[in-house]
């Protein structure tokens, strides 16, 4: 029987904190495991409870390369999850929201909504224009722990970060892990990320109605050609990035 790609997700981020478990004696331990790995495919029982006790949280974010519209990170910390759970079952596509449709997200994001504890926040064009890029993108991924830890009784000394990327947020006092591409290999990130993606998805949909010359229901905010003619044609409104490089040289030349 071949394993999900959610069960792979989730054994990353029971390792992950093993190994972080292991070598900081703060975090109380949450996975166990059943004798030694064999290559490579043996499942360690991750359990990520909601209360009172250690787990992961994990951090992403979205439209970092857009040339309008914020940036979007999202919090997410998995509940109990067993590997052949009807829940396990329901999130089996889970994913980098990349790697996924329009649909697989939207059905995804509404199952994480409903089991587990999350949080949403934003950083604004003007944010991004003023401080750049990466460190707006950190600044939303901080909003959302922060947002996130509000809701949750575990203390910081019983919870490990994974952050998308290699950049650790500064200001959030847990014990951090950066993981490059970690969309794809945690089962937290992953799940962030599609929250993120389908909240960003949204938002600049509804944008699009104010603003529907540039397309945004369908780009995104993304550079597409059709987004830069519109720029060139009607200027830039309030939710472009001005410090990014708007206008298609070939258009105005």
């Amino acid at each position: 029987m071949v394993q999900s790609n959610f069960a792979k997700l989730l054994a990353f981020d029971g390792r992950t904190l093993k190994r972080a478990k292991n070598s900081n004696g703060n975090l109380v331990g949450a996975c166990k495991s059943r004798g030694p790995r064999q290559n490579g495919e043996q499942l360690e029982q991750l359990t990520l409870f909601k209360t009172s006790s250690s787990g992961i949280i994990g951090v992403d974010e979205v439209g970092r390369g857009c040339l309008s519209g914020p940036v979007v990170a999202a919090a997410v910390m998995l509940p109990q999850i067993e590997k052949k759970s009807f829940l396990a079952e329901e999130l089996a596509e889970l994913d980098d929201s990349k790697a996924l449709n329009e649909k697989q997200r939207e059905r995804l994001a509404e199952i994480v909504r409903a089991h587990c504890y999350f949080a949403i926040a934003e950083a604004s064009p003007s944010e991004i224009d003023q401080i750049n890029i990466l460190q707006a993108s950190l600044l939303a991924m901080r909003r959302a722990i922060d947002a996130l830890l509000l809701q949750i009784e575990s203390s910081p000394e019983q919870l490990l970060l994974l952050v998308d990327g290699n950049q650790k947020v500064k200001g959030v006092a847990l014990d951090q892990i950066t993981v490059i591409q970690g969309d794809s290999h945690s089962a937290s990130i992953a799940a962030a990320s599609v929250i993120a993606k389908v909240y960003r998805d949204r938002l600049m949909f509804e944008l699009s109605g104010e603003h529907p010359v540039y397309n945004w229901h369908t780009n995104k905010g993304y550079g597409s050609k059709a987004h830069r003619a519109a720029i060139a044609e009607y200027g830039v409104t309030k939710w472009h990035r001005l410090s990014f490089r708007l206008f298609d040289e070939s258009i105005s030349s």
